[in-house]
C-alpha cells in the first residue's frame, strides 16, 4: 500500500490524486469541491486544461489549509521559451491565486524543453515552486535532459494503464529515484477496458469497480495515479482503493495484458508530433 510518494527532495505528494483534464470550466469548481470533500488532496490542473482558476476558486472555497493541498500545474509547449516560461508560469500561479505551487511540469518533450526546463529550475531555487518535473519525456530524452541540467526532475507522468504498462520507463525513473504517475490510467476507455473480462472477474472477486481494481494495480507496483470523474460516486470509488488488495495471481493477469503500445496516441507518429508541437493555447 502507497498512500504517498516521497521525492528525492524530501517533498512528499498523496498517491492518489483528482485530474481535471476534459473537465468543462462550468463544471470544474463543483468537482474540486467536492473531490476534496471526500478527502482527496492532490489536485492536478494544467494551463493548457483552461480551467486553472476554477480550480483555485475550489480551493478556496474548501476552506481547508492551503498547506493541506498539493497543487500540481503545468506549462504548455508553446510557452518554452524562457522569458515565456517565467510570464506562463506566473499566469498560471495567479489564476489558481496561490503564493506558490507544489509541482510545475513540462508539458510534452517537444519545442525548447531546455530553455523551459532552466526556467523552473529558477522558479524552484526562489522557492515558488516546491517540486519540478516533466510530462511524457521517453527514456531517451529524460536522459538528455539530465545530462545537461542541473536540477533533476522530481516526477515523470507518464500515459501507464494496463495496455501500455511502461515498464522500462519505471525501471529507469526508479534507479533515477525519480517518480512515476500516471496519466489517463483508464486508457480513456478505449479498448473495452471497463468491460475487459479479466478486470471484471478481479472486480467481481473484491466487490470492487474495474476502475478501483486498475488503481489498485498501479498503486501496488508504486505509480502514482491521478484520475478524473465529475461523478461523485466514481470520484469515491477511485479515491478507496487501500480497504483492498490483489495478491501475485492477480497482479500478474493483469501485467500480461500489456501490449507495449498506447491504446490513445503512437507519440512516434510525426502527424501527432507535429500538432502537439505547433498547438497555441493563446495568442
Amino acid at each position: 500500500m502507497m498512500r504517498e510518494m516521497k521525492f528525492y527532495n524530501g517533498v512528499v505528494m498523496p498517491a492518489v490524486g483528482f485530474g481535471v483534464y476534459q473537465i468543462p470550466k462550468e463544471n470544474t469548481q463543483r468537482c474540486v469541491e467536492q473531490a476534496l470533500e471526500l478527502g482527496y488532496r492532490l489536485i492536478d490542473t494544467a494551463a493548457s486544461y483552461f480551467n486553472e482558476a476554477e480550480v483555485g476558486a475550489a480551493i478556496r472555497a474548501s476552506g481547508i489549509k492551503r498547506s493541506e493541498i498539493f497543487v500540481t500545474s503545468k506549462l504548455w509547449v508553446q510557452d518554452y521559451e524562457y522569458e515565456d516560461a517565467l510570464k506562463s508560469f506566473e499566469r498560471s500561479r495567479k489564476l489558481l491565486g496561490l503564493e506558490y505551487l507544489d509541482l510545475y511540469l513540462l508539458h510534452k518533450p517537444y519545442g525548447n524543453y531546455y530553455a523551459a526546463w532552466r526556467a523552473l529550475e529558477k522558479l524552484y531555487k526562489e522557492g515558488q515552486i516546491r517540486a519540478i518535473g516533466i510530462t511524457s519525456f521517453s527514456n531517451e530524452r529524460l536522459l538528455d535532459l539530465l545530462l545537461h541540467n542541473e536540477v533533476k526532475p522530481m516526477l515523470n507522468q507518464l500515459e501507464t494503464n494496463p495496455f501500455f504498462q511502461q515498464r522500462q520507463a519505471h525501471e529507469f525513473l526508479t534507479q533515477q529515484e525519480i517518480c512515476h504517475q500516471a496519466w489517463s490510467p483508464f486508457a480513456e476507455a478505449k479498448q473495452g477496458i471497463f468491460s475487459n473480462p479479466v478486470l471484471m472477474n478481479i472486480a467481481a472477486q473484491h466487490h470492487k469497480d474495474v476502475g478501483a481494481v486498475i488503481l489498485r494495480w498501479l498503486n501496488q507496483r508504486g505509480v502514482g495515479v491521478i484520475p478524473k470523474s465529475v461523478r461523485t460516486e466514481r470520484m469515491a470509488t477511485n479515491f478507496n482503493i487501500f480497504d483492498f488488495e490483489l495478491d501475485a495471481d492477480e497482479m500478474a493477469q493483469i501485467d500480461a495484458m500489456d501490449t507495449g503500445k498506447s491504446p490513445i496516441y503512437d507519440d512516434q507518429d510525426l502527424n501527432v508530433v507535429k500538432f502537439i508541437g505547433t498547438y497555441k493555447i493563446h495568442e
